[in-house]
């Protein structure tokens, strides 16, 4: 099984039923230590998406209702190696794990607002691709373009995936609401 990636590098792999596992395993890990101070944790991202390709780090959305909830809990998330590294975005507060001694990461934690539209964009992607293999096809290919573009400017490679990515999230909410 192949979990994480240097820093900066872009690397994608098929789906791996084994990121199903870890996902669930850092879900389950994530829920134990924050009991009632979290609603909800989900494995999201790319290697949340069978059909297609990701770059082999697991990336989880835990949903708060305040972010003081998750904050009290740094030290004994540092002990089980979840690292808070900063408020990455407006309204997310990024916390990662890593091998320190091969410079690589393997997760990427996104701790949101349960009720906001943050949440809501990690959920309705994973699902919306999940269902819809014509869109979850073309987002593989845009991905597969931009790594062989970017191999090794993460950033860029991000960047080049904006555009496609609000196309998929304004389907995907519309999705969402029509099947409400």
């Amino acid at each position: 099984m192949s979990i994480g990636l240097k820093r900066k590098m872009v690397v994608l792999e098929p789906h791996q039923i084994e990121w199903e596992t870890e996902g669930e395993k850092t879900c389950s890990k994530i829920k134990e230590i924050l009991g009632d101070d979290v609603i909800d944790v989900q494995h999201v991202g790319s290697t949340s998406i069978r059909s297609i390709y990701a770059k082999p780090i697991i990336d989880i959305a835990v949903g708060v209702r305040n972010f003081s909830d998750i904050m009290k809990h740094n030290d004994e998330l540092a002990e089980n190696g979840i690292i808070y590294r900063k408020q990455d975005i407006p309204g997310q507060h990024l916390y990662r794990m890593e091998d320190l001694d091969n410079d690589i990461v393997t997760h990427f934690i996104h701790v949101v607002i349960y009720t906001s539209d943050a949440w809501k964009n990690y959920i309705n992607f994973r699902d919306y691709l999940n269902s819809h293999e014509d869109d979850a096809k073309a987002y593989e290919k845009l991905k597969k373009d931009l790594w062989s573009e970017f191999p090794s400017d993460r950033e860029s490679y991000i960047k080049g995936k904006e555009e496609l990515v609000s196309e998929i999230l304004a389907k995907a909410s519309k999705w969402r609401k029509a099947s409400v």
